[in-house]
């Protein structure tokens, strides 16, 4: 949850959805249910498609999100928090539609890490007879290799560490689950908390230094940071149900669509504070 890789955040005048970022799934997406369409993230209640297809990055992106997460920081005012992180959708990424286009490696590294813990998968990037008897530590380093490899980007770094801590929160629940042989609803639950966690190394990458900075001391700062980590995780995890309830499980076929559904809902609902 800290923060030694935060940064002043992204500059203006540059791509909000770089050219490398991984595309949303469509209806022709291998990974959803066959013969169920999949529709764009725009299309979903809240969401409308970005009048620019290739916006920039406009001058003091983030200002209002961190004059918002400022006063948080200093008074612990949920109201500015939730402000701030809608402010931080909406103009330091364009919105919920564009910003869940920059989000899009999310869903897909979602896609390979099931593929990795689905112990009746073949996955060549993991060795399960090999991982026999080595410790959870060991098998988690083997899964965040084979579910995100290096590539020297910082959204793999921030990937890989989302992955060690949604498998540590599963550890953490239950301490004596076999990481090999996961069941289905572990697995749902460790693709969930990625999604939350890679959401929030983002946050924090961008402004999370800025929040510590004007807290009245780096303890109130760093329960500060944990306190909008919280918010994210259980805004991600609602938007998760509701797909369930809707009628949307999260199937071994549909992740990355499903994923990519549930960020792109989570963030209307973040953007959304401003209405």
């Amino acid at each position: 949850m800290g923060t030694s890789q935060s940064s002043t955040g992204p500059g203006p005048n540059v791509a909000l959805v770089p050219p490398w970022a991984e595309p949303l799934p469509d209806d022709t997406d291998p990974a959803a249910p066959e013969g169920t369409p999949v529709p764009e993230p725009e299309t979903l209640p809240g969401l409308t498609p970005p009048s620019d297809p290739d916006p920039l990055a406009p001058d003091r992106r983030f200002v209002s999100a961190r004059r918002n997460l400022a006063s948080f920081a200093k008074n612990g005012d949920a109201v500015s928090m939730r402000r701030g992180i809608a402010h931080y959708v909406s103009t330091g990424y364009g919105g919920a539609s564009t910003m869940s286009r920059r989000l899009g490696s999310i869903s897909t590294t979602a896609r390979s890490l099931s593929r990795a813990l689905d112990p009746s998968n073949a996955d060549p990037g993991l060795d399960r007879a090999l991982l026999q008897g080595k410790s959870a530590d060991e098998v988690i380093d083997a899964v965040v290799e084979a579910a995100r490899p290096q590539d020297g980007t910082q959204d793999a770094e921030a990937s890989r560490e989302a992955i060690r801590n949604a498998l540590s929160d599963l550890l953490r629940d239950h301490a004596d689950v076999d990481l090999l042989n996961l069941n289905d609803q572990q697995r749902e639950f460790v693709i969930e908390r990625y999604a939350a966690h890679d959401v929030y190394r983002r946050f924090s990458l961008d402004v999370g230094k800025h929040l510590v900075d004007n807290a009245p001391n780096a303890t109130i700062g760093l329960a500060r940071l944990k306190q909008a980590r919280n918010y994210i995780r259980q805004t991600i995890a609602e938007s998760f149900r509701r797909l369930r309830d809707a009628g949307q499980p999260m199937t071994t076929t549909n992740v990355r669509a499903t994923v990519a559904h549930a960020l792109a809902d989570s963030l209307a609902v973040f953007e959304g504070y401003l209405a």
